[in-house]
């Protein structure tokens, strides 16, 4: 695949968790979520420039100025999404009461969105995606993993897992203790599994 095409698609897949993670954060009033969302923010907005760049280097290179400026514009417009997504979660971080409409909607929504990091301790260490089975064990489906600086979209089975990864999740909501159970070492695989 392209540079560009690799960051547009990185791009998307940033703005489309952050409108989960949002709104996640807003109907459950988790401040770790609606953090994970500035910080995707920031990765955003330096991505987008970066894109942008890329697109009139191109441009000016390949003569052909109205495809870049197509390209800058649907920048642009993924990171104006993504604006909308910190705005979403800036209600949390700023501590405000949220509309009670917004809880009674939680009541009619199954699945949750949370955040659970690696310990060092946790029994996941080490161990791909596909093996630890997670969404038959708790319900939960990694959606993405937190990796440093950088985020995994929609992780194959065969990622290792290590210590320090944040795991960005999307099951039943008895599922996130057991998850985060399971990330913090309280939880042995092998013994449940029994």
């Amino acid at each position: 695949m392209d540079q560009l095409e690799d960051m547009l698609l990185e791009l998307k897949d940033t703005s489309e968790l952050m409108i989960d993670l949002a709104y996640s954060s807003l109907i459950y009033k988790n401040r770790d979520i609606a953090e994970e969302v500035m910080f995707l923010e920031n990765h955003v907005n330096e991505l987008t420039n970066d894109f942008q760049t890329e697109a009139m280097r191109r441009g000016f290179e390949e003569g052909d100025m109205t495809k870049a400026l197509l390209l800058v514009r649907l920048a642009k417009s993924v990171e104006e999404i993504s604006d909308g997504a910190m705005q979403i979660a800036d209600v949390i971080l700023r501590d405000v009461e949220p509309h009670p409409v917004i809880y009674l909607s939680v009541m009619e929504s199954e699945v949750i969105i949370t955040t659970a990091t690696v310990s060092e301790d946790s029994d996941l260490v080490g161990r791909e995606l596909g093996e630890i089975k997670l969404p038959s064990k708790c319900g939960m489906w990694i959606i993405a993993i937190k990796k440093g600086d950088r985020f995994q979209y929609g992780p194959e089975k065969k990622t290792v897992l290590e210590p320090g990864d944040v795991l960005i999740s999307r099951g039943p909501e008895d599922g996130e203790g057991v998850l985060k159970n399971l990330t913090l070492g309280k939880y042995k695989l092998d013994e449940w599994d029994e």
